[in-house]
């Protein structure tokens, strides 16, 4: 069953070695994955192979602080190319696949994000995309000469002006800017040419941008947050949000909230796909993905489980607590209180410590399904029918088998069934995925 005519957005989030926290412990996976280039070309290949809309690198401008007795066992996020470096190169090897890379807004300039994904969209044809967010590691303010992480309310109302800016140096010049006559000896139109002259308390931004309007108009802009606040920032701006949604009900409930909301900014519905995280661990046979899974699960160091829990939870102190305990009540009602879209499911039941961090960190707080392709296919169609999604983040649990799986598997499945395509429709991303070209500032007021 198709909606509405509609067909299944698929992007793929890379985790070097794969997504499961015990990942690079798994003989199959390509330990150095995180400094090997040919590996992420590889898999963007692949990738692009099973008609996926997109490759998303996810980033961090530190390591990781914490136990480092845990840390040396979860290399993950320790070392990692620069997603934008990356996501050139692998633009130049791929000619399909949209390539989505993280860049904050705590701890860069409008101008550098702007230049960089101007560049990057001109260089793959109009396949760029920029997942907008607000750093939360404190780690990152010390290499950026602060001593001190900006407080929520800050980083937010930082990002959507960030956001704002960055727009307005896309729009410097106008599509037909660039004359480039030889014979007049005129290279631009200077009436195309935009100055932002952009000032405020935070930022004092010029312009203009030094490279034309891009194929896209505008890279896709994503973003991953569902808090209040950046619920409210992503309908007015974002085009595909990305977010753990543990059960049917919850996507549901989002959905509908999210998709109301752009109409409040002038936007239409269709203008944001919700595109949640999915861990789907795949078998020829329901015994066999179980194995594959429970193979996994028995990697994870209960340090490591136990520092990546406590980084999930705001970097609570578990030591008062054995792994056998619950947290109480009052800490468990204090979090929910502080985010209940994201702490809530992570509650149910009133899990032990060991068992919430197996349960994140076999999938880190993103959905896990576990069985043959059709069942999978099943989960899948059974969720986007009943409009709880547009697609999915597939996040393979190991790399390369775990995407290998998918492709060769699930895909096709999906495909017979008619949910998902099989070739690509547009030159960009924009076009594959459904979204419109964004006109101008400039032209709008013409």
């Amino acid at each position: 069953m198709v909606r509405h005519g509609e067909q299944l957005k698929l992007g793929l989030l890379f985790h070097p070695t794969g997504n499961h926290v015990a990942s690079w412990l798994h003989p199959d996976s390509q330990i150095d994955a995180g400094t090997n280039f040919n590996h992420y070309v590889e898999m963007a290949r692949l990738a692009e192979s099973g008609k996926f809309h997109l490759m998303f690198v996810a980033d961090a401008i530190a390591t990781r602080d914490g136990n480092l007795d845990a840390l040396q066992r979860w290399p993950q996020y320790m070392t990692f190319f620069d997603p934008l470096t990356l996501l050139a190169g692998i633009g130049a090897a791929t000619r399909h696949i949209g390539v989505v890379g993280t860049a904050t807004t705590s701890y860069n300039e409008p101008y550098h994000v702007a230049r960089r994904f101007a560049s990057l969209d001109h260089m793959t044809g109009g396949r760029a995309g920029w997942n907008v967010v607000t750093s939360f590691n404190q780690s990152e303010a010390y290499n950026f000469g602060r001593e001190k992480h900006y407080e929520h309310a800050e980083r937010y109302a930082r990002a959507e002006e960030f956001v704002d800016i960055v727009k307005g140096l896309w729009d410097s010049w106008d599509d037909d800017a660039l004359l480039r006559d030889r014979k007049s000896g005129r290279y631009f139109d200077p009436s195309k040419l935009h100055f932002l002259n952009y000032k405020s308390s935070n930022f004092a931004v010029r312009g203009p941008l030094h490279i034309p309007r891009m194929p896209q108009g505008y890279p896709v802009i994503a973003q991953a947050s569902t808090s209040e606040v950046g619920t409210e920032i992503a309908a007015k701006n974002a085009e595909m949000l990305f977010t753990p949604l543990i059960n049917l009900q919850q996507a549901q409930k989002l959905y509908q909230d999210v998709k109301s909301l752009v109409v409040k900014y002038g936007r239409s519905p269709d203008d944001i796909k919700i595109m949640p995280g999915l861990n789907a661990i795949v078998g020829r046979t329901e015994e066999e993905a179980k194995e594959k899974h429970d193979f996994l699960q028995s990697l994870i160091h209960p340090d490591v489980g136990r520092e990546l829990l406590s980084n999930a939870l705001a970097g609570i102190d578990l030591s008062p607590y054995k792994d056998d305990e619950s947290l109480p009540e009052n800490v468990v009602e204090d979090f929910i209180r502080r985010d209940s879209r994201r702490y809530t499911p992570l509650f149910l039941n009133r899990p032990t410590i060991r068992q919430m961090y197996l349960k994140f960190a076999g999938a880190r707080g993103q959905r896990t399904v576990v069985g043959t392709a059709q069942q999978i296919a099943d989960d899948i169609e059974h969720w986007f029918t009943n409009s709880a999604v547009d697609g999915f983040l597939f996040q393979p649990a190991i790399m390369p088998g775990g995407l290998e799986d998918f492709v060769n598997m699930v895909v096709p499945e999906l495909q017979r069934r008619g949910l998902f395509h099989t070739e690509y429709e547009g030159k960009t991303l924009r076009e594959n995925l459904g979204l419109r070209r964004p006109e101008s500032r400039y032209a709008k007021k013409a």
